[in-house]
């Protein structure tokens, strides 16, 4: 079964589950507010299609802070670009963050009644040469990371490599080279939301457009391991451009607090987040903890080109 037919299989069948629970809004009184799609009518595709992605983006923050209340877990199937909204409007969102997702549902309608009219192309994950040629990064480049866990004799550096596979509107999927090898994956807004077995990731930690003094929170997990986990709170403490490895970047600094835990026992984690806000590359990961999973320093050093 394809992977996105099979995600959205276990939307549907948790957004049924939901609905036979709780007493708030049912999602079917969750109505679409209505959106005059002449309002995009003198809009290129282009632009309808940066539009769309906005919209569901937005929609997918309602979506997460709507479950972190409620304690639903749907959002462990996890979103991506594509949206199912059948799935967000039976989080059975109340109040504001249901007029929220209702007008946020009635601006994708309307958005995507405007690119049928403009005989614009299917929704696409491709993102726009433009926006890829401003990207700091290109497809085929190593990403080559400099690592330093603590140990019995000190940090001890080592080299973690990633190379570029694909850059798409809803994120950059990398190759992990080396002996661990698999799949990587960041989201646009800088969240590692897919990776191999004992790769540390936050599934969504960042959200929306980061801003000076922006509050964020959520886990530092460790890839496949249920027993090692860290709830963070981090705060924006810096914006603007830096060069890293040679390439200009518009990076947000976040210091990060919070507990590392490892089963029953738990101990306190700080640290600090570097990424670029056009992108979500990673370029910076302090963890300080004494628990070994998030006692790590991760930078990066140098991007080399692709193979010609």
């Amino acid at each position: 079964m394809p992977a996105t037919f099979r995600t959205v299989c276990l939307l549907a069948a948790a957004a049924a589950a939901l609905g036979v629970a709780g007493c708030a809004t049912r999602a079917i009184d969750v109505k679409p507010t209505p959106t005059n799609p002449a309002e995009f009518a003198i809009w290129s595709c282009e632009h309808i299609g940066d539009e769309l992605e906005v919209v569901q983006k937005r929609a997918v923050d309602v979506a997460y802070a709507v479950d972190e209340r409620g304690g639903n877990n749907i959002v462990a199937l996890g979103f991506g670009l594509a949206v199912f909204w059948p799935a967000l409007l039976a989080m059975r969102p109340q109040g504001l963050e249901a007029d929220d997702l209702a007008r946020l549902k009635g601006r994708y309608e309307a958005l995507q009644q405007a690119a049928r009219a403009k005989d614009c192309a299917p929704d696409s994950r491709t993102l726009p040469p433009a926006r890829l040629a401003a990207l700091p990064v290109a497809v085929g480049e190593r990403l080559v990371y400099e690592d330093r866990r603590e140990g019995r004799r000190g940090a001890t550096p080592a080299d973690w490599i990633l190379r570029v596979t694909a850059l798409r509107r809803d994120g950059v999927e990398y190759r992990i080279e080396g002996d661990a090898g698999g799949a990587l994956r960041n989201d646009s807004a800088g969240n590692i939301t897919e990776a191999p077995a004992g790769v540390l990731m936050w599934p969504h930690l960042l959200r929306g457009e980061l801003a000076l003094g922006q509050v964020v929170a959520g886990e530092i997990i460790s890839s496949g391991d249920t027993l090692d986990r860290a709830r963070v709170r981090g705060q924006v403490v810096a914006l603007g451009p830096q060069t890293v490895a040679g390439r200009r970047f518009d990076a947000a600094v976040l210091d990060l607090f919070g507990d590392a835990r490892h089963g029953d026992r738990s101990t306190r984690l700080d640290g600090a987040l570097v990424i670029d806000r056009t992108s979500g590359f990673l370029l910076r990961l302090d963890l300080r903890s004494a628990q070994p999973m998030f006692s790590l320093q991760r930078r990066l050093m140098r991007i080399e080109p692709a193979a010609p």
